[in-house]
């Protein structure tokens, strides 16, 4: 018995069903596009794949309204595909890594880049950065026998019908396959994982009313609207 009713275990929709995929945990790759690593500040070419971390409550269906959040005055877009995982393992081989993948979808790693920036900064962690409620909109995942592709396809996204990202998954750094088995081996990883796999280049800031939409090519796409302050 618990000391307090449990919270709703977090969950996304499916494509093509009325069941849930249930989260466990979020991990997302940083900086992996090199365009966008270089309009961050940085040389993509010197670093190996580094990752941090979303609660899982922070992901949401779409379509769906989100919270200006607080504690910030720049509160960025990133769009990114997402990889769900439904098989655990840890130091999973590059050519096994397909056999523990369950589906995939998009989504968008909502950042208070400033506060990210202000951690950066200080040597600090990006929690606040990253980690807060409501940053992880994700549309249904699409179960991986019905994807077409996870290494080549458009991925874009748009504010208020104006284009802002577009690029292609054959633009990513470390392949699904490369950085799902680099995690593996710091993490057991296990059924209800989820792994965003960063984003390209054009992030930028949104506001109260803006209308955020997106894709990736053969996998999915999702609206979300910034509602007013938290």
């Amino acid at each position: 018995m618990y000391v307090f009713d449990a919270p709703a275990q977090p969950s996304l929709a499916v494509q093509g069903s009325e069941d849930r995929f249930p989260i466990r945990r979020i991990f997302c790759v940083g900086r992996n596009y090199e365009a966008h690593a270089r309009e961050m500040g940085k040389d993509p070419t010197r670093e190996a794949p580094f990752f941090f971390t979303k609660p899982a409550d922070a992901a949401l269906d779409t379509p769906c309204t989100i919270a200006y959040p607080k504690l910030t005055e720049n509160l960025h877009h990133e769009i990114e595909l997402v990889i769900a995982i439904g098989k655990e393992g840890s130091d999973i081989a590059e050519d096994e890594v397909m056999n523990h993948v369950w589906g995939a979808a998009v989504g968008l790693d909502m950042t208070r880049r400033d506060l990210q920036t202000e951690a950066k900064n200080a040597g600090r962690p990006w929690d606040w950065g990253k980690a807060f409620d409501q940053s992880a909109p994700i549309g249904a995942i699409k179960p991986i026998g019905d994807v077409p592709s996870i290494s080549e396809g458009r991925i874009w996204l748009a504010v208020n019908g104006e284009t802002r990202q577009d690029a292609d998954l054959s633009d990513l750094i470390w392949s699904v396959r490369e950085h799902v088995a680099t995690l593996s081996r710091a993490m057991h990883l296990r059924p209800g994982d989820l792994v965003m796999t960063g984003t390209p280049a054009g992030v930028g800031s949104v506001g109260p009313g803006d209308v955020i939409t997106g894709g990736v090519e053969g996998i999915g796409e999702l609206e979300v609207k910034i509602g007013p302050r938290a």
